[in-house]
């Protein structure tokens, strides 16, 4: 078979699709001869060139009949093997290489029908959609990206930081609860509690659990119930990012109970221990007050914390997001280590009497306030230290201050410091009890002038004399046989300027400057009780001193401790120290004698049937808006012993700035001294000796 030159081969038939020798040219339309178009075709294509041609390269539309392929022209050879002119000539313009579309009605071409607007109808564009393979791929990539960042954040929850995430948890869960340590008690000497533990309730909040709505039930149902301010218990229940707060501690446990059956949200107890003082306002200057958080707040208490509170433990474990403990989480306990109990040297009767009897002086005299003290001499032991006005421990926030002044108040001694004087004059001066003075009523030294607390004219008087009449020039007159660094050795070896070492919070050592620093007259004053000051315990020491045979023991509150197994541990034995000899003493215990005999300046603190040694002081006091003695008050104050020729027991008695009556301790402290004494000896069994006391002479004779 052979092939025309740009027609189809000889004797065969057309392709269905009859185009051009090189296949692009236009149709051939069936029922044409010669491949020309119809008649007006020409026109057809150029005036709607413009819908056509977007028609013919989108495609027919989609309500047209398919495009057939021209039927082949069947007449001769000749006619059949020659091409069409219009076949061979290549397209002119884009127009003409464009099929012609078969209109709606015949399905041939020609003229688009026209809608009844007059126009032509537009055919329906159509649209060409995107491999479905791909789309697919594009998804399946996108869902495998995401699935890799969930998976990588769970390797690194579960792998890398799982250790960190698992503590994070647990940290959330677990709870520290302490668990208090019981108190040690406080007891007087024969194991009467003067401060003991018991059990009481704490309640606590936790603010995770209370809803922001909630909290305005809870703090109108608390804070009258614990007797808390309304605006700190909101403040509290509303702490952020906890779950424990102490809401009120050491409540008692009927009250605990009332919390308890409220059934509030958010609130809950658990079980503690509250401090309380059987015997109310008894010593509570000594032994003080446990606070609100459980810690030592003043006296004992605040001194001996460490000893008395023992040691907390604690108790950790898991709590569910709802406050619920979880039997079988985590559960670790350290248990507390209770406290060691403590017994004072005090006489809990003896200390009551006390503090009933310098009240009862206080409020007659009208004093700001006053102190009693008793002592053993021979052991330091203080047996009662009793001191008024007092508050009561189980109320201690309602006090206006919870000090100690027999430790804590400094003060002037008086003539109760010319004790002192006298045994530096006795053991350095060659002085003796019957050592004659000319005493007038004031004496002048410098550019100064002391005299004696009353007018009388000059008198012939023995030291022993001066020291019972209280008489300041005989006592400056003596002290000028000494130097001045002597008498301040003495007050030195005294106790003076240090504290005593009983151990009580807040003890002040007093003033006593060195000699380099006196002036020119302070050693007159200083020899007679003023321009040096002390405390109340200060000057019981001395005297407790003399009474001991010139040596000085430590004054001591504390017997010992017990054990949380109830064994008794003694405290160590106090210091001791020779001060004065013992000749000394005895020569200053009878001329104290005649202090409190008829022509002394206290026989009201003489005892009947008991030989009784003491010493009166009058003491004027430092007006701070001046810094003169004018207008400041007085401190009267007596201090002795009994039995004289067998010294068992010192009282020692200070009452400050008494404003009714006398102000003269001989007649205001003395007769609190002969009651609490009597008392004392009485309560310790101690009897009269039997014996007389030496006469004292006073004056010499012309």
């Amino acid at each position: 078979m052979t092939t025309r030159p740009g027609g189809p081969p000889s004797g065969g038939r057309r392709s269905p699709r009859n185009r051009g020798d090189d296949g692009a040219g236009p149709p051939r339309v069936s029922g044409r001869r010669g491949g020309r178009p119809p008649a007006g075709g020409d026109r057809v294509g150029r005036s709607d060139r413009a819908g056509r041609d977007g028609a013919a390269r989108r495609g027919p539309a989609a309500d047209s009949a398919p495009v057939r392929p021209a039927a082949r022209d069947r007449r001769s050879s000749g006619a059949a093997g020659r091409t069409p002119s219009a076949a061979r000539r290549p397209a002119r313009t884009e127009a003409a290489s464009v099929r012609r579309l078969p209109t709606a009605s015949t399905g041939r071409p020609g003229r688009s029908r026209r809608t009844s607007g007059g126009g032509p109808r537009r055919p329906r564009p159509s649209f060409r959609r995107a491999d479905p393979m791909r789309r697919l791929n594009a998804g399946l990539l996108a869902i495998a990206f995401v699935l890799s960042l969930f998976a990588g954040r769970l390797v690194q929850l579960q792998t890398i930081d799982s250790e960190v995430y698992t503590a994070r948890a647990l940290q959330q869960r677990l709870h520290k609860l302490e668990l208090p340590a019981v108190r040690g008690d406080i007891t007087d000497a024969e194991g009467h509690p003067l401060a003991k533990t018991v059990e009481a309730r704490a309640v606590f909040a936790d603010p995770h659990l209370i809803k922001p709505e909630q909290r305005q039930r809870i703090v109108s149902a608390l804070a009258p119930l614990l007797g808390l301010e309304a605006d700190w218990l909101l403040k509290k229940i509303s702490t952020p990012n906890s779950r424990f707060v102490y809401l009120a501690r050491g409540i008692a446990p009927d009250q605990g109970r009332m919390v308890e059956a409220l059934r509030l949200p958010g609130i809950d107890t658990l079980p503690e221990y509250r401090r309380i003082y059987p015997n109310d306002d008894l010593a509570a200057g000594v032994i003080g007050f446990v606070n609100r958080d459980g810690k030592g707040g003043a006296g004992l208490e605040w001194a001996l914390d460490s000893q008395l509170a023992g040691k907390d433990g604690w108790q950790r474990v898991e709590i569910s997001p709802t406050g619920q403990h979880i039997p079988m989480g985590q559960d670790s306990k350290q248990p507390p280590v209770p406290g060691k109990g403590v017994r004072l040297t005090l006489l809990r009767d003896l200390q009551a009497h006390a503090q009933q009897a310098i009240e009862k002086q206080v409020k007659a005299t009208g004093a700001d306030n006053g102190s009693v003290i008793v002592m053993e001499p021979r052991t330091g032991r203080i047996l009662a230290m009793a001191s008024a006005p007092g508050y009561d421990p189980n109320r201690y926030s309602e006090a206006d201050n919870w000090r100690n002044p027999v430790v804590e108040d400094a003060y002037e001694p008086g003539s109760t410091n010319k004790v002192i004087t006298a045994a530096a004059v006795l053991e350095k001066g060659g002085v003796t009890p019957d050592t004659v003075y000319r005493v007038p009523y004031s004496i002048r030294r410098y550019d100064r002038v002391f005299h004696d607390s009353s007018p009388h004219p000059t008198r012939r008087m023995t030291f022993a004399g001066v020291l019972a009449k209280s008489s300041n020039v005989g006592t400056i007159l003596a002290s000028e046989t000494i130097t001045d660094q002597e008498l301040y050795g003495y007050l030195r070896a005294f106790g003076f300027g240090e504290k005593t070492g009983v151990g009580l919070p807040g003890e002040t050592p007093g003033q006593l400057k060195p000699p380099s620093q006196w002036s020119g007259t302070d050693r007159y004053p200083i020899s007679f009780g003023q321009t040096v000051s002390v405390n109340a315990l200060q000057m019981a020491s001395v005297y407790a001193t003399i009474a001991n045979g010139g040596v000085r023991v430590t004054p001591t509150l504390v017997a010992g401790t017990i054990g949380p197994d109830g064994r008794f541990t003694p405290s160590p034995e106090p210091a001791r120290r020779r001060v004065i000899s013992e000749r000394t003493a005895d020569e200053i215990i009878r001329m104290l004698e005649g202090a409190t005999g008829a022509e002394g300046t206290a026989p009201a603190a003489a005892i009947p049937g008991y030989r009784v040694a003491g010493k009166t002081g009058t003491a004027e006091i430092v007006n701070p808006r001046c810094g003169c003695y004018k207008g400041g008050g007085y401190t009267a104050s007596f201090a002795g012993f009994a039995p004289a020729d067998d010294p068992q027991l010192v009282v020692q008695v200070v009452l400050q700035k008494p404003t009714k009556g006398s102000h003269y301790g001989g007649d205001i402290a003395a007769p609190v001294f002969r009651d609490v004494m009597s008392f004392a000896l009485k309560t310790r069994k101690i009897p009269p000796t039997g014996g007389t006391a030496p006469k004292i002479r006073i004056y010499a004779r012309d």
